[in-house]
């Protein structure tokens, strides 16, 4: 039974996939090539899964998940390149939300591949990497997650439209940033809580984390609904879609594979921690407190 939702979730998800770039596709800027002829945003789309597909092979031969946080990072990177090099007239903002999501892509790439390296495997795989199909399932969800998240950006980049600078560019620009440094800052204050001996086995609840229980999915959350602000003025047509992006982020972090996952395992871990609970109690699950 396993095999068979693995099997039916990477249908859906690309089924998923494609419904999305088709429809944004129909607005964005449209390419002829030798292989492929249509819009730019579905060939970007059509990268995504293929990216991921590929690695997907030999990563289940290997029965390892160590590239799977790469992989991510450098579809985000293909996805933008192929939109940069096949879009004819670039400007101001399509150049901004290309280097955006590229900075993030490297920053946050590096930093999981760091990690898993140190620690040697990514627990979230245990049960899934010795099922193949369940795999292939985890590796085509990687490749949605990309396309969803990216495709405001995307939709920026590929649309034939253009506005020059607005407010939508410099409140979403500015959404971006304070949602990218407090990712930053609150993985660098996780992974420091880490090495340091003392805290073996304990929670972190310092610095951001004394804010909010995820103040890095909030960081996140908040870089991609600014790039969909800053979207707005050339969404045209099927491009609208796009906005699905931070609806997506959202959904997928609080909902889903995000913050009810390490919830629950840190209740398993330290649920009858008394300090653990009145933790909990007095610290938001995503939006930072402001107050004392």
């Amino acid at each position: 039974m396993k095999a068979v939702r693995g099997i039916i979730v990477a249908l859906v998800t690309a089924l998923i996939g494609y419904g999305v770039a088709w429809t944004a596709s129909q607005s964005s800027i449209q390419v002829s090539l030798p292989f492929y002829v249509g819009g730019l945003f579905l060939l970007c789309g059509i990268l995504s899964f293929a990216i991921n597909w590929l690695v997907f092979i030999p990563s289940a031969m290997a029965r390892t998940e160590k590239f799977y946080d790469l992989t991510g990072s450098i579809t985000y990177l293909s996805m933008m390149g192929l939109a940069l090099a096949l879009t004819p007239s670039l400007d101001l903002r399509a150049k901004l939300a290309a280097g955006a999501v590229i900075l993030w892509s490297l920053r946050l790439g590096l930093f999981l591949f760091t990690r898993i390296s140190a620690d040697g495997h990514d627990r979230r795989f245990a049960e899934i990497k010795i099922n193949p199909f369940r795999f292939l399932a985890a590796w085509s969800i990687q490749a949605l997650w990309c396309l969803l998240t990216a495709a405001a950006a995307l939709a920026i980049i590929t649309s034939p439209k253009q506005q020059p600078l607005d407010i939508f560019l410099v409140v979403g620009g500015a959404m971006w940033v304070i949602g990218f440094l407090i990712e930053v800052i609150a993985d660098e204050q996780k992974k420091a809580f880490r090495k340091d001996p003392a805290n073996a086995g304990k929670f972190i609840d310092k610095g951001l984390w004394s804010r909010s229980r995820h103040p890095n999915y909030f960081g996140e959350i908040l870089l991609w609904t600014g790039m969909a602000v800053a979207a707005i003025p050339v969404l045209t047509g099927g491009l609208w879609i796009t906005l699905i992006s931070p609806l997506f982020v959202t959904l997928l972090l609080t909902k889903v594979s995000g913050i009810p996952l390490l919830d629950a395992s840190a209740r398993k871990r330290w649920g009858d921690d008394p300090e653990y609970r009145a933790y909990r109690k007095r610290t938001p699950a995503l939006i930072p407190r402001l107050g004392s």
